[in-house]
């Protein structure tokens, strides 16, 4: 299979996903979990709580999912595709087997990740230091 239509199909996929649980999370939010309009007690309400949670996070996975499929084709697109965004490199094959819309080498996603904890952890520091 080519990469164009891997991706393709990547892309039908994810899109079909996110219809199916848009349809079915509306669904829940619409008249309650078994389509109750009540909840018995409160844990239930929690676990129904949690569930949806759960859904609005898949969604949001999904939802980015085909924003950077759909990035990977407009790459493809204008021959830019398996070049790193980052350095301009090219991206290892068996990285974009694994992982076709990946916008970064290894290198440079090891580097954002370090520096993404890095400024994680210096705001936990500052966030300590404010409540002093």
């Amino acid at each position: 299979m080519d990469i164009r239509t891997r991706l393709e199909t990547d892309l039908k996929v994810a899109v079909g996903r996110l219809r199916q649980m848009g349809g079915a999370v509306a669904l829940e939010e619409l008249l309650g979990p078994g389509g109750e309009h009540w909840f018995a007690d409160e844990v239930d309400e929690i676990q129904v709580n949690e569930q949806r949670e759960i859904g609005f996070a898949t969604r949001e996975l999904l939802v980015d999912r085909v924003n950077r499929i759909t990035a990977a084709l407009e790459r493809l697109d204008e021959g830019e595709y398996g070049r790193c965004v980052e350095c301009g490199e090219m991206i290892a094959p068996a990285r974009l087997r694994a992982m076709p819309e990946v916008l970064t080498c290894v290198r440079c996603q090891d580097r954002i990740e370090r520096e993404g904890r890095r400024v994680g952890a210096l705001e936990e520091v500052e966030v300590g230091i404010d409540e002093e």
